[in-house]
């Protein structure tokens, strides 16, 4: 138990300096370059606002695209030249843009620029995402020991095994939706100026790593967040993983034990209709018996099979009749 204890704790330090260390070397690597952008585009305003008036079409169109290009790299040229101090790569951002690497989120607003950055990122990802999803084993499994607890602990109390199941499914879905899609929703609600039906969008489509860009924490201008706000929204990210993570899993092995059920019986009553019916009935069964054993298992998990045995169902129900 001690030994399984000191490897959690061993991988979740080593998991942490991984993205501390990368986060530090993205920092190092883009900083420069995007203040040297921030300040082309603060110039190509002043050049703008000096200039307006005078303008040919051609020349608006080339600024509106380089304007159009400034924002996409996350370069908002409005303000006044203090914001040019204000970096994308600071350490808060850096280590939040590990952690969507390694999670493989991938929004697509913050990303490296430089010739190093781009070459660190991949090889950062190489070893990152396997570290990941080692991580979110580990979590998941530590998750699960609470849900086996508060099991053991209502089995001591004498409660029955099927209501001991549903207790602590429902405390793991009740307790994962508050600490990782309600609370959070809340927060942002407060942080980011969104409704509180966007915080959950983004919670979801963050944690479920679809992570469309649509909405990013800590991007909106002239919004003030706090030194390590988007290292804490890291740090739920990862954790929330693990949780949605375990919660799809779940939701896989009821769909499967559900299917196999229904199968089973359909193909019960697949054989009463046969049994009872002639004509075409009877050929088809013909037909699927001298099929191969897995072509039998694979029609029988189809959509027409499972159309066919409903129709001789209702044919033997109706010669019942």
């Amino acid at each position: 138990m001690c030994s399984g204890k000191l490897q959690t704790g061993l991988l979740v330090v080593g998991y942490f300096i991984y993205l501390l260390v990368g986060a530090a070397v993205f920092q190092a690597l883009e900083r420069t370059a995007e203040k040297q952008e921030k300040m082309a585009a603060a110039q190509m305003k002043e050049a703008f606002l000096q200039n307006f008036t005078h303008l040919t079409v051609a020349e608006m169109e080339q600024f509106m695209k380089n304007l159009t290009e400034a924002i996409q790299n996350g370069v908002y040229p409005v303000g006044n030249e203090s914001q040019i101090e204000d970096s994308n790569w600071d350490f808060s951002n850096s280590f939040f843009f590990a952690g969507t690497v390694v999670s493989t989120i991938g929004y697509g607003t913050l990303r490296p620029k430089t010739a190093g950055g781009q070459i660190f990122c991949v090889f950062f990802a190489l070893f990152g995402i396997p570290l990941n999803i080692v991580f979110l084993h580990r979590v998941g499994k530590m998750l699960s020991l609470l849900c086996k607890k508060l099991g053991k602990f209502l089995y001591e109390k004498g409660m029955r095994k099927k209501k001991i199941e549903f207790l602590t499914l429902l405390f793991f879905l009740a307790t994962g939706i508050l600490v990782f899609l309600c609370l959070p929703s809340l927060f942002f609600q407060i942080t980011e100026g969104w409704s509180y039906s966007e915080g959950i969008y983004f919670a979801f489509i963050t944690l479920s790593t679809i992570g469309f860009g649509d909405y990013v924490v800590g991007k909106q201008p002239g919004r003030n967040y706090f030194s390590y706000y988007r290292s804490l929204v890291a740090i739920w990210i990862l954790f929330g993983l693990a949780w949605i993570a375990l919660l799809f899993n779940l939701l896989t092995t009821v769909l499967e034990d559900t299917e196999k059920i229904i199968v089973k019986d359909l193909h019960q009553i697949g054989k009463l209709g046969c049994m009872n019916n002639l004509g075409s009935g009877l050929v088809l069964q013909g037909v699927f018996m001298v099929l191969p054993q897995k072509c039998r298992e694979g029609v029988r998990k189809s959509l027409l099979y499972s159309i066919w045995v409903f129709l001789l169902a209702r044919n033997h129900v109706s010669s019942r009749n």
